[in-house]
């Protein structure tokens, strides 16, 4: 006979509240250590034994330049181990009288606007030099000088257009081929969502190299490198969530996801686009403007191909459109008017992680809607056909508006 008695729940209750105290107790102390070791390690600053009278290692980036009737403005952000002081400035190598705003020294991470009543020349280079007052200096190259867009009405109406050339026509002129489409056989479905697929891989390879080049241009606190990484994962896994909460995504709402990575996608273009025209460094001619649109064409075929066999609505191809091509407008004013490289590098990073998922979501619902299984669908030459086209029709396209 068993004389234990069971433990019920007022004897229970002492048991877990000790142990919420513990548990308490044991988050509390680490915590007031490290609070210890912090202080101990300012007051009694036991590194200074370590000094051997070098200057402080200090690191400066130019985030932005403004040319305007007035002379030079450069935005300069610190990334020194200690506060710094700008002593001189150089342009074409003579001195210029400068203003700093805010005065004072910089410290890790803090901008400053340089303003220099510089006469600089139109089409002209000018090179520029910063001296702290440690005698480091740091240069920065302005390749061909122009005006810097201002924010007017005009200015901007000038831009949008030029975004809706670049980003929204072509990818609503593709989503009118939908009607023909309609009537494709398996393998011409196949063919459809695999260059989808391609450009797909195109844009993320692209996306992915423009990201890490404009973060190794971005100041060093920043960590171009792993911001792009993480940035692109976050977006991925995110979006892969959001896409697999009410079953895996198909029809519209896959159509819907392929639209907003190539959005995602032209947001970076519009941005370089912006940011060379603010600078000057590229020419938007007409046949740069063309290259940009038969590159971009291709996207509305494959945003279209998932809705195939369904019919939507008029209003989700205008809406798929301008989630698709709009952002280009958006990038193009941002670019020109407050561009800085860490900035755009995390929007690319996030537009890759974006196409990231989409190639996986178009690719399963590929595996699935062919019926033969997944090896057979892969391998299909339709398949293989479209990814090689896909591939193929965006490098070549991309040749045109490389500068």
């Amino acid at each position: 006979m068993n004389d234990a008695s069971p433990i019920t729940a007022a004897d229970a209750t002492p048991v877990v509240a000790r142990k919420s105290r513990a548990a308490l107790l044991w988050l509390v102390l680490p915590i007031a250590a490290l609070a210890l070791a912090i202080a101990w390690l300012l007051i009694a600053d036991p590194l200074r034994n370590f000094g051997n009278g070098a200057p402080p290692v200090e690191n400066l980036t130019f985030e932005r330049t403004i040319l305007s009737s007035d002379g030079i403005r450069v935005l300069i952000r610190a990334g020194g181990s200690e506060p710094m002081t700008i002593a001189q400035v150089q342009v074409d190598d003579a001195y210029w009288q400068f203003t700093q705003e805010p005065e004072g020294p910089l410290a890790r991470g803090s901008t400053a606007w340089l303003h220099l009543p510089f006469p600089w020349v139109l089409g002209e280079a000018h090179a520029i030099n910063i001296v702290t007052n440690t005698g480091a200096t740091f240069e920065h190259e302005i390749a061909v000088a122009v005006p810097t867009p201002t924010r007017d009405a005009r200015s901007l109406a000038s831009q949008a257009l030029l975004g809706v050339l670049v980003g929204l026509v072509p990818v609503a002129i593709g989503m009118m081929f939908y009607p023909a489409l309609r009537g494709v056989g398996r393998n011409g479905m196949n063919f459809l969502l695999a260059l989808t697929v391609g450009l797909l891989a195109f844009l993320l390879v692209d996306t992915t190299a423009e990201a890490f080049e404009l973060a190794a241009e971005s100041a060093a606190l920043f960590q171009g490198q792993a911001m792009v990484v993480l940035a692109a994962a976050a977006s991925f896994l995110l979006l892969m969530a959001a896409g697999r909460r009410d079953g895996v995504p198909t029809g519209l709402a896959l159509a819907t996801f392929i639209a907003l990575g190539i959005g995602l996608h032209n947001l970076g273009e519009g941005l370089a686009i912006g940011a060379a025209f603010a600078a000057g460094a590229a020419g938007l001619g007409t046949f740069l403007v063309l290259g940009f649109m038969l590159h971009n064409i291709t996207e509305g075929i494959g945003i279209s191909a998932p809705m195939l066999k369904k019919r939507p609505p008029l209003w989700s191809f205008v809406g798929l459109a301008l989630l698709a091509g709009g952002p280009a407008v958006i990038g193009l004013w941002i670019g020109s008017v407050a561009y800085a490289p860490q900035w755009s590098a995390l929007a690319l990073a996030i537009g890759a992680g974006a196409i990231l998922q989409v190639v996986v979501e178009v690719m399963a619902y590929l595996m699935r809607s062919d019926g033969r299984g997944p090896a057979a669908a892969l391998t299909a030459p339709a398949t293989m056909a479209g990814l090689a086209a896909g591939v193929s029709f965006m490098y070549l396209t991309a040749m045109l508006v490389k500068v």
